[in-house]
C-alpha cells in the first residue's frame, strides 16, 4: 500500500445557501486551509476534518491500492492517478487533490 497526498485546492462558501439555511456568522471552513498537504492510506491523517474524510476515505483506498485507471469511465478526471472531490459540507464545501504515490505506506 502506499501513501495518498492530499492537497487542499479550494475552502468555498455558498453564500447565497448559507444566508438562507446558514447560523450568522458563518463563514468557510476553520478545519482545512487552502495549499494544506496530508499524506494518508487506510487512516485519516492527524489534524484532518473527520466529515471530509468519510467523504474521501474510498478514493484513498482506492489510490494507496493501485488504482491507476480514470475515474467512472473516463467522464471525470483526465490524469490517472488523481481525483479531485470534496468534503460533504453543502454550505461551506472544501476541494481537494488526491494523488497516488510511490511513497511506502508503513504500519504504525
Amino acid at each position: 500500500m502506499k501513501k495518498v497526498k492530499i492537497t487542499i485546492l479550494k475552502t468555498t462558501f455558498q453564500e447565497d445557501l448559507a444566508k438562507e439555511f446558514g447560523v450568522e456568522g458563518l463563514t468557510t471552513c476553520p478545519l482545512m486551509k487552502e495549499g494544506e498537504v496530508y499524506y494518508a492510506d487506510y487512516a485519516r491523517p492527524d489534524g484532518f476534518c473527520d466529515e471530509a474524510w468519510k467523504a474521501i476515505y474510498q478514493y484513498v483506498f482506492a489510490l494507496a491500492h493501485g488504482v491507476q485507471e480514470i475515474w467512472y469511465y473516463s467522464d471525470w478526471i483526465k490524469t490517472p492517478g488523481v481525483a479531485i472531490v470534496s468534503c460533504n459540507d453543502g454550505l461551506r464545501p472544501v476541494i481537494m487533490k488526491l494523488e497516488a504515490t510511490d511513497i511506502e505506506s508503513k504500519d504504525d
